[in-house]
């Protein structure tokens, strides 16, 4: 009984005394999972806010893009490119806004809010993209520059339209890579 306890107690006194830091070296993991677009896009509800939905929706530190897991950059990449075939492919907010009779129908007004607010989701991931791209080495600045301009021009038009319901489509992807 006395030898299992000393035992016992020496294996816990090496636990404890093991290091535990990890010297200078920083470890960043995966903040993002991948997600289906019907949980990640930000078009439902009401017009206004669509850039902070999305940076809520993607948690992506802004503030040290050199780190940012290479996972959460191809997580990022994969739910554009989801977000941009729900705006152009068939069954995406294109075809909803034909179908509801055009913009200018109540429906339609609806589906438009959505598709901008789309747009700022796709363009938004865009712009972290080449950002985290340029900090981890890679010249994006032309691109970044477009993309941009193209994000302020939308997150404008959503803001112009604070308030207005806002409506999804029904469109199948995800963010995997």
């Amino acid at each position: 009984m006395y030898f299992k306890a000393t035992v016992l107690f020496s294996l816990l006194a090496s636990s404890i005394a093991l290091p535990t830091g990890n010297g200078d070296r920083r470890i960043k993991r995966g903040v993002l999972a991948v997600q289906d677009y019907a949980d990640f896009q930000v078009s439902s509800g009401v017009a206004g806010d669509a850039l902070a939905e999305v940076n809520a929706k993607f948690p992506i530190d802004q503030s040290d893009f050199a780190s940012v897991d290479a996972e959460d950059l191809e997580i990022l990449k994969a739910a554009r490119e989801t977000a941009e075939a729900a705006e152009t492919e068939a069954g995406g907010f294109n075809d909803a806004i034909e179908a509801a009779g055009g913009k200018n129908t109540p429906e339609g007004q609806a589906l438009q809010a959505g598709k901008i607010k789309n747009k700022v989701l796709k363009l938004q991931l865009q712009v972290l993209a080449l950002q985290i791209e340029a900090a981890q080495g890679k010249d994006t600045s032309e691109k970044l520059a477009k993309q941009q301009t193209k994000l302020d021009k939308n997150v404008k038009e959503d803001e112009a339209a604070a308030g207005q319901t806002s409506t999804s489509v029904d469109f199948q992807g995800t963010s995997e890579p």
